[in-house]
């Protein structure tokens, strides 16, 4: 029953791709020892970054690994979840990627199965650990807006030659296009300050790109007391965007950029002032490298010494999912044909 861990954790990773390497980089003292890919290359090159570390092609035998305690999966949409519940079944702690799944219903189960065999999982809402997104969660939870009305929120790129052939166009492999994609990272940041959204409204559609998957996601989000969330989330962003505002009674926070191709992340806070006009003005850069997976792995390797459930777990996950699948009903797309 469950995975103690003594000394140094031991990792595998199943998907050797960009975001499978962002996490060999970001696993602090944890020692990586299976990488697994179905392209077997793949999984040779990210091996050999890592002393005794062993390249497989099936993820079966990395997650049945006895010196693994600890799966990190970063495979495309449509194996996500068939490669947690496989870990999970193993005894293995397991860091999914978001969204998760392609949809809620291939979740279904896990979090049970979690618990009977004392795994656990968290998702990799990674947009939590950015330094603006925790300094507003500070802010808020401080009672510095007062109580909060509503956020609005963009999240965006401008694709690249050749996107709509990729695997993310392919609604089998992808669950969806923009909304499935970049939409999850809004619609957790949203959930994280305001709570859950039992009123859904949205419209995700295909302006540009030639492709079966909508290339824009546009979300109005409603809290049982009425507080809103305005998301949009777009891959014909043409200049790479991420803006988050969050609004109370006694204020406002406003973050821009993520880093790299979205600019310096910055948060300014604006203080209402009892005669109200120009508020009071604080501003935070952040220009450093973004360290958000390494605070995220770090966590995780906490929540699993301390047997403490992951803040960011499968019910943030299914709920997200649920939203996007709610909307994309709305919209006509039935990716899951």
């Amino acid at each position: 029953m469950g995975r103690p861990m003594s000394g140094q954790a031991g990792v595998a990773i199943v998907g050797c791709g960009l975001i499978g390497q962002k996490r060999a980089k970001a696993r602090g003292d944890a020692r990586l020892v299976v990488c697994a890919d179905i392209a077997q290359d793949r999984a040779d090159r990210l091996a050999a970054t890592a002393p005794g570390c062993k390249a497989v092609a099936d993820w079966k035998v990395a997650v049945s690994d006895p010196s693994v305690s600890v799966v990190i999966i970063s495979t495309l949409h449509d194996t996500l979840a068939e490669i947690a519940h496989g870990a999970v079944a193993a005894g293995k702690h397991a860091l999914i990627e978001k969204p998760a799944a392609r949809r809620a219903s291939e979740l279904e189960g896990l979090a049970e199965a979690a618990a009977a065999s004392g795994s656990l999982v968290r998702v990799g809402f990674n947009h939590r650990y950015h330094r603006a997104l925790q300094k507003a969660h500070q802010l808020v939870t401080s009672g510095a807006l007062g109580p909060l009305m509503f956020l609005r929120a963009r999240y965006g790129h401008g694709g690249r030659l050749g996107y709509d052939r990729e695997w993310r166009s392919d609604p089998v492999k992808s669950g969806g296009g923009e909304l499935i994609d970049q939409g999850p990272h809004l619609i957790d940041l949203a959930r994280w300050f305001l709570g859950d959204f039992p009123e859904v409204e949205g419209f995700a559609t295909t302006y540009f790109w030639d492709m079966p998957v909508d290339d824009n996601g546009f979300l109005l989000l409603k809290t049982a007391s009425r507080q809103v969330a305005f998301l949009h989330a777009s891959c014909t962003e043409w200049k790479n965007t991420f803006s988050f505002e969050i609004y109370g009674r006694d204020g406002k926070i406003e973050i821009n950029g993520l880093g790299g191709s979205y600019g310096t992340e910055r948060l300014t806070y604006y203080k209402m002032l009892p005669e109200m006009g120009p508020p009071e003005t604080t501003t935070w850069e952040y220009p450093m490298a973004d360290n958000s997976w390494d605070m995220e792995f770090a966590e995780f390797l906490e929540d699993i010494r301390l047997t403490r459930q992951p803040s960011a777990g499968l019910h943030d996950a299914i709920e997200a999912l649920k939203i996007i699948e709610k909307i994309y009903g709305m919209s006509g797309y039935d990716h899951h044909a």
